[in-house]
């Protein structure tokens, strides 16, 4: 069956078609010079028009693209295409039927997959897409008529749904299972810590995604949560004991992790790991040599009294050195410098011996050759920054000098060696799951240890507990982005927050809350407590009041309640407590630094030092050329990492804190606590 244009209507219209020829499944719509197939699959409409004579016939397509046939007789027009219409429609139906198939089966592959009793990870979701978009091109019809048929226009609209909002599918998706979780794993959250785990940590633990940050403010349970969720991976079947890998930062609270596991999951068979016991275990594995790690890494006195004999040594021997040493000390730290041989003064020896630790510390942790290091310097301060590298040289052969003594390495030469072993593939990863705590306070090096053995199998996940509100280690070469742009580094996937915490009262939580987050670059995140207290609870007082403080705390503090009083330097511990013992002998206190009481509680703290000069804090923000050019760049905000450092010293007390400050010369954070509505106590 054809239709032609009229001889005068072909030559009216001046249209390159002027003739539609019916095929099996499909037009053929042609002219004298031009021809268009037209199959039924690739044909969207058909619109029968009628002109001032002749009529028309429009063939909609794809990309919105149309073909016309102009100037045929109206009546037979309207015939062919009443019958073209009726075979197309017929065609269609049965097409959709085939059409509904398709769709019902990816429909019925992605319900499969997700009710596998999984998370549906970001990855599997992206595998969904490609399912859906697969299962497109295999349609007998155009997706745009889909909404055409009763028995395609539901599942269609599903598909719709993940290929336009994929995220919002899998949220969905993850939010049912989740609820499905802890329901059925009651018991587990009941009673895998001593009191049960709340939503916001339980929704924590089952989440799938392989790369999960838990933000937890303090005393919210992070450890819990780390020691839950390798219960959970245990208790599904995920993994086993030895594909667990636990990261703690330091020995003490590796220990105190493997009490935790044995007493909440009953087994031996996890223990947690330091960095650098990871990293020797990488090396035992991967090397025929095995290295010992130098006892001086755990030695701190011994190891400075290293660094200042060198230093003493090199400015005793050459003039030009102990010249570049003054000018050091007096020009870029303000120092008082004692005339002559000032290496030999005590005191000041005993001031820098910390320093000449931490530089030489960030000067191994970088690896690098001393041209690299200089190379890598901001321009500005390059040529100072050699001045100081020259400087340390001798320090740093003094270190390498005593490890080859030692027959040993050091920490940052462990994990160094560690990293070259992975990427040599010498040593293959059998975890399948890393669990790091207390992640803010994770180095470059560190990350890159990480980042060394997941590159071994790219479905290894990463479940870490940090909170960058606590990151108070930059000067050890803690780099805090890497917590606050975390999926950067370690790839797509889920944050959760968890937003009680059991520690401190709401006045408590109140004050710390708003003053940390003054800062623009912390994460935010809610912070709740259970527990009221009163505006008293954060109060300011005047450092002269400390003896009346204590006289009124052992009034009504009990002999098993504690009270930690903090400073920003060990030197400031206070000349009262040296009569404590007989004055207030009741009393159970404590002294430390604030960096110290990183993981303490007590239940009453005095912060003592607010003040401005010397000895300030917070303290001045300038640092030394070497940590300009081996730390990561600091936030811009003021004060920013002291701010954490009252905030950490704040959120270790349960009821009441108090915060003494230097009447003259007051610190400016006073001012600020002030406008927080933290009240100014005349007495106790």
């Amino acid at each position: 069956m054809e239709l032609k244009a009229t001889s005068l209507g072909k030559r009216l219209a001046q249209h390159p078609y002027d003739r539609v020829v019916l095929l099996n499944a499909g037009v053929k719509v042609s002219g004298e010079k031009h021809e268009y197939l037209i199959p039924f699959n690739q044909l969207l409409a058909i619109h029968c028009k009628r002109g001032l004579v002749w009529g028309e016939l429009e063939f909609v397509l794809p990309a919105d693209k149309v073909v016309r046939l102009h100037g045929t007789e109206w009546a037979e027009t309207q015939r062919f295409h009443h019958h073209l219409n009726t075979l197309w429609q017929t065609w269609s139906a049965e097409m959709s039927d085939i059409a509904a198939q398709v769709l019902q089966q990816v429909l019925a592959e992605i319900a499969e997959s997700n009710e596998q009793n999984s998370w549906l990870t970001r990855d599997k979701t992206l595998g969904l897409q490609q399912k859906i978009t697969q299962a497109l091109t295999a349609l007998p019809l155009p997706p745009s008529r889909l909404e055409e048929f009763d028995n395609c226009r539901d599942a269609w609209r599903q598909c719709q749904a993940w290929l336009k909002d994929i995220d919002q599918s899998r949220l969905l998706h993850n939010q049912a299972w989740t609820d499905t979780m802890l329901t059925r794993y009651a018991d587990f959250f009941a009673g895998i810590e001593s009191s049960p785990l709340n939503p916001a940590q339980a929704r924590a633990v089952v989440n799938g995604e392989h790369s999960l940050l838990v933000l937890a403010g303090a005393g919210s349970g992070k450890t819990s949560v780390l020691v839950a969720r390798a219960g959970w991976l245990l208790t599904r079947g995920e993994a086993t004991a030895d594909q667990i890998l636990l990261l703690a930062f330091g020995r003490k609270a590796a220990q105190e992790m493997d009490e935790r596991i044995e007493a909440r999951l009953h087994t031996q068979e996890i223990t947690a790991r330091t960095f650098h016991a990871l990293a020797l275990h990488i090396i035992q594995q991967g090397s025929k040599k095995v290295p010992v790690v130098s006892k001086l890494e755990n030695d701190t006195p011994a190891r400075q009294a290293l660094f200042i004999k060198a230093w003493q040594q090199q400015c005793s021997e050459k003039k030009a050195q102990a010249k570049g040493w003054r000018q050091w000390l007096e020009e870029e730290l303000n120092w008082t410098v004692p005339e002559g041989s000032f290496w030999q003064n005590e005191k000041l020896a005993r001031r820098l011996a910390p320093r000449l630790d931490r530089w030489v510390s960030l000067m191994r942790m970088h690896g690098g050759a001393q041209s690299e290091m200089i190379a890598g310097a901001p321009e500005e301060i390059r040529d100072l920054f050699s001045k100081r590298v020259k400087l340390m040289a001798p320090l740093l052969k003094a270190w390498k000098t005593a490890l080859k003594e030692e027959n040993a390495v050091d920490f940052s030469g462990l994990i160094h060696q560690a990293i070259l072993i992975l990427e040599k593939g010498r040593f293959v990863s059998p975890w399948k799951h890393i669990l790091v705590d207390e992640f803010q306070d994770i180095s470059p090096q560190r990350a890159a240890l990480l980042e060394a053995l997941r590159g071994q199998n790219k479905h290894t996940s990463l479940f870490a507990v940090g909170d960058d509100w606590q990151a108070i280690y930059r000067f050890s070469g803690a780099q805090l982005s890497l917590t606050t742009a975390f999926h950067h580094y370690f790839g797509e996937g889920d944050r959760c927050d968890l937003d009680t915490t059991y520690r401190f009262n709401n006045r408590i939580g109140e004050i710390a809350n708003r003053f940390i987050q003054q800062n623009p670059h912390q994460l935010a995140k809610p912070l709740n407590s259970l527990a009221a207290g009163d505006k008293k609870a954060v109060t300011l007082l005047a450092d002269d009041q400390l003896d009346a403080l204590l006289d009124k705390l052992s009034g009504y503090a009990k002999p098993e309640e504690r009270i930690l009083l903090l400073a920003r330097y060990h030197h400031l511990k206070p000349a009262t407590l040296e009569k404590a013992a007989t004055r207030w002998p009741k009393l159970q206190l404590d002294f430390m630094t604030i960096h110290a009481s990183k993981g303490q509680q007590a239940d009453y703290v005095i912060v003592l030092g607010l003040q401005e000069g010397s000895d300030a804090f917070p303290a001045p923000a300038r640092e030394s050329v070497m940590e300009q050019a081996l730390l990561p760049v600091p936030e811009d905000f003021p004060d920013a990492e002291e701010r954490r450092l009252l905030y950490v010293a704040i959120t270790r007390a349960r009821h009441r804190v108090w915060l003494l400050f230097n009447k003259a010369q007051p610190s400016s954070f006073v001012a600020v606590l002030r406008d927080l509505d933290v009240p100014v106590a005349r007495k106790p």
